[in-house]
């Protein structure tokens, strides 16, 4: 590696930074900060909605967002340049078999990095993996206007996007191999919110997840999986995945591969493989291919997004750092123990003290617990109008329709999954699995709550109506839920004031997300041992104070001053709370009615596939 040094020393890291980045608002080259950034015109199939906030789907600031985190991805692309750069002494082969020595852990870490950040990997040269997964937002979306209205990130191809939230990075290498425990009858494991990232070929799931967005019309787009070996074959980090993975680059690449891999999946119809290659070579360029699941896996499971240093990490290890939790902070804990019913899905290796009088008197079980179970419920979330897939039904300049169903798909996530159903992936053991998609409708994974509150230093909280500046996320797979104070309301109250009404229509007199919870969108399999819990408002907001301390980065010695790696690198505006808003109402300003189901039922390629939804129909 060393006789590539000097190429790409600090002048070369500029040369590769001016070829990466984007040119700044105040430069004479620069963009009309509202011009989409493709060279072609964008995919636009939204409608206008006059009378609303934002009067469209589209927030109005996307595209200046979009610019801005495109430059922070690449302040980050280059920390991680430099400390390849930096790296000392020159990782060598030893042993046998042949082990990195003595720092292979950070030259995996590092090129793990530089496969996250690269924009380089997506056709338009314009969307990373980490452009929908930033670290100041623990790995999920950056964009506080896409949060609060469209859910799903655009694409390489502005502006296709897709279905569900950006799912958190952290954590996510604790998750198993898929698995179907045929004793409890529940599904464990696999990575996305349905779990189709099963981890059967690589043998972990978030290695296989990687391998989804930059193949997913709807997201980075390539066209072949292909494309992704030939651009780390031209990246300037190439010596380091060759000196990682020992990889083989030596493919006779056809005259017009730039060319393909610079169209977005969806112009080639049904060819996945538009790349023409032959069997060797195909074989070289999977294999290059798996390499990258695996890097990102390793940099997910590495400190640099996993690290374990929550306040509550400090306060398990109370003796050692003296860190405690505050008098809310802790009957948050207990209420996430007992009342809440919080671990018993987001399992923290504690009891359930569900029975009043009842004490965990036990020590703890685990000094890492990752808060979730590992597996999937569906807890009955309303259908969400402003997800930007339900207007992807038109076809783009490229002949492809994102979502041939319009308004009539419908979320069965794991369901669907198992029945290889559409805008997931074929399901690999569906001779075994496919008889239990209609137990499974509706389930989504149970993420960690770890992180679930990380947001940038400069906005100290996720909720409205603190005093503080915050930051805007979105919570569950749908990005219906706009607060940590509305999630914990929504298990708290879900079956005390529902309606059977879809979200912009609750009643005159009633508040959506207060007094009123729209039905769910998929009615079966509703796990019920949530939603009338009997917390007061006091315990509910004691519980929020909890998750808080799930933040990592926590520092004993200076506790406003995060330790989370690359959490420096927002440069947007936080929100600060409108007149009379609380965390209660958050976002409602937003809301929109949805269609009527009588008009748009559940498609047939989704609630027409045995075995069907039952035992109630899907609307």
């Amino acid at each position: 590696m060393s006789r590539y040094t000097s190429k790409f020393g600090t002048a070369g890291l500029a040369a590769v930074l001016g070829i990466l980045g984007i040119p700044h608002a105040a430069s004479a080259q620069a963009p009309n900060l509202f011009q989409p950034d493709i060279p072609v015109p964008a995919y636009n199939p939204y409608p206008a909605l006059p009378g609303f906030t934002p009067p469209s789907i589209l927030p109005p600031n996307l595209q200046p967002e979009i610019y801005r985190v495109r430059a922070e991805v690449n302040t980050i692309f280059g920390r991680y340049f430099e400390e390849w750069q930096a790296l000392t002494p020159t990782p060598t082969y030893a042993g046998n078999p042949p082990i990195l020595v003595p720092n292979g852990y950070d030259a995996q870490r590092i090129l793990g990095g530089l496969l996250n950040f690269d924009e380089t990997i997506s056709p338009f040269n314009n969307t990373a993996c980490a452009s929908c997964h930033m670290p100041y937002a623990a790995f999920s979306g950056p964009i506080q206007s896409v949060n609060l209205t469209m859910v799903a990130y655009p694409g390489s191809y502005r502006y296709r996007a897709a279905k569900r939230t950006a799912q958190r990075y952290t954590y996510s290498h604790t998750f198993p191999v898929l698995n179907l425990n045929t004793t409890q009858g529940l599904f464990f494991g696999g990575n996305f919110w349905d779990g189709r990232a099963t981890g059967y070929k690589l043998q972990t799931p978030d290695a296989e997840q990687a391998q989804g967005p930059p193949v997913d019309p709807l997201e980075m787009g390539n066209p072949d999986i292909a494309c992704i070996a030939y651009k780390i074959s031209q990246a300037p980090y190439r010596p380091l995945f060759e000196l990682v993975w020992g990889a083989d680059f030596d493919i006779r690449w056809p005259g017009n591969v730039a060319q393909v891999c610079a169209t977005p999946n969806g112009a080639f119809g049904s060819n996945t493989t538009p790349v023409a290659l032959s069997p060797t070579d195909r074989t070289k360029a999977t294999n290059i291919y798996d390499h990258w699941g695996q890097s990102l896996s390793f940099l997910e499971r590495s400190p640099d997004i996993s690290p374990f240093t929550s306040k509550f990490d400090f306060f398990l290890n109370s003796s050692i750092t003296g860190v405690t939790l505050t008098a809310d902070e802790m009957a948050g804990f207990q209420l996430f123990n007992g009342k809440g019913n919080c671990n018993s899905c987001h399992v923290d290796g504690r009891s359930t003290t569900l029975t009043p009088g009842q004490t965990d008197t036990g020590a703890t079980a685990s000094v890492t617990p990752l808060f979730t179970c590992h597996g999937f419920q569906n807890l009955g979330l309303p259908l969400n109008p402003r997800i930007a897939l339900f207007y992807n039904s038109t076809p783009d300049r490229f002949g492809f329709t994102p979502n041939p169903d319009g308004f009539q798909y419908r979320d069965l996530l794991l369901g669907n999954f198992l029945r290889s159903g559409p805008q997931s992936f074929p399901d690999p053991n569906q001779p075994e699995w496919l008889s239990s998609a209609y137990l499974e409708d509706g389930r989504a994974q149970t993420m960690t709550a770890r992180d679930v509150a990380l947001t940038p230093p400069q906005c100290p909280t996720t909720e409205a109506g603190t005093g503080q500046p915050y930051f805007q996320k979105e919570f569950f797979h749908n990005g219906y839920i706009k607060s940590l104070k509305q999630l914990v309301h929504f298990y708290n109250t879900r079956d005390v004031y529902p309606f059977n009404v879809t979200s912009g229509h609750c009643p005159t007199g009633t508040t959506e997300k207060v007094n009123c919870w729209p039905m769910a969108e998929v009615p079966n399999n509703v796990d019920h041992t949530v939603g009338s819990l009997g917390l007061t408002d006091q315990e509910e907001n004691q519980i929020v104070a909890f998750m808080q301390t799930l933040t990592d980065g926590y520092n004993p010695a200076n506790p406003s001053v995060s330790t989370y790696k690359n959490i420096d690198t927002f440069t947007g505006q936080c929100s600060t709370t409108l007149p009379g808003q609380t965390a209660s109402t958050q976002g409602n300003e937003t809301l929109i009615p949805t269609w009527s189901f009588t008009q748009f039922p559940c498609a047939t390629d989704i609630c027409g596939v045995p075995p069907v939804p039952s035992p109630n129909p899907v609307p």
